[in-house]
């Protein structure tokens, strides 16, 4: 028997058939060791959250604090109820408008690709920036509110008419304009909200509107912007990866 047929004789007896329950265990034991190395290093709900509060720029916040000093001296002022109403009405939109600079953020950096590749995606970031935003924001409109009816004894609903419902309907507004499958920009979500600033004191401002529109009917329309609000945010999280990046 020559070198050859050795070899041939030693391939034959050396095979042997692979057995699958062998093999599920080891892609098994592989699974697992991956997801253990895995959950170390990710992230929890909380860090992210932290960090994309560490990633938002407090000046923003800074400013609406400002921006609802200003609307208080307004109500403290001996204004005309015009020029307090013109005034209510400019400060509630500029309140909405300047959240827009965070939440172009990743639009604007043109960070889709990248953020596509990672765990929390778009819709987490914006989520995140949603949750925190509302809970900043929800804190300076309680101390606001408290003290417009309770210093300066403004009333609730001409608060509620003359700067929640502006307010919540430029909120609309731009996470309306964000979550749209148009190339909006930021100058597009300004200029519509400068719109709309414009259209509601015209209507304010028109006596004989303003006084035939009774308290219920104005709840009814606030009641209809939050939901206008909240079917634009949703339409922005539902949306957001599908965000196309345009080049410069």
């Amino acid at each position: 028997m020559n070198l050859e047929q050795l070899l041939k004789s030693y391939q034959k007896q050396s095979q042997s058939a692979p057995n699958e329950e062998k093999i599920s265990q080891t892609v098994q034991t592989a699974k697992q060791s991956l997801y253990s190395a895995w959950q170390e290093t990710m992230l929890s709900c909380d860090e992210f959250l932290w960090i994309q509060l560490k990633l938002i720029q407090k000046r923003w916040w800074f400013l609406q604090f400002l921006l609802l000093c200003f609307a208080g001296a307004i109500l403290a002022s001996s204004w005309e109820e015009s020029h307090i109403q013109r005034g209510m009405a400019v400060c509630s939109t500029l309140f909405s408008i300047l959240t827009i600079p965070e939440f172009w953020k990743n639009r604007s950096s043109q960070s889709m690709e990248i953020e596509k590749t990672a765990y929390y995606s778009l819709r987490h970031i914006y989520a995140a920036r949603m949750l925190l935003f509302g809970i900043a924001d929800a804190l300076l409109l309680t101390l606001f509110c408290g003290m417009a009816i309770l210093g300066f004894h403004f009333p609730f609903e001409r608060l509620l008419i003359q700067f929640l419902l502006p307010m919540i309907v430029t909120s609309a507004i731009c996470f309306g304009t964000l979550g749209s499958r148009q190339k909006m920009t930021e100058a597009s979500a300004l200029a519509l909200s400068v719109l709309w600033s414009a259209l509601w004191l015209l209507i304010t401002l028109n006596e004989r509107v303003y006084a035939a529109v009774t308290l219920p009917v104005w709840v009814g329309i606030l009641g209809m912007s939050l939901l206008f609000w909240c079917l634009a945010v949703s339409r922005t999280l539902n949306s957001c990866q599908e965000y196309w990046e345009t080049a410069e």
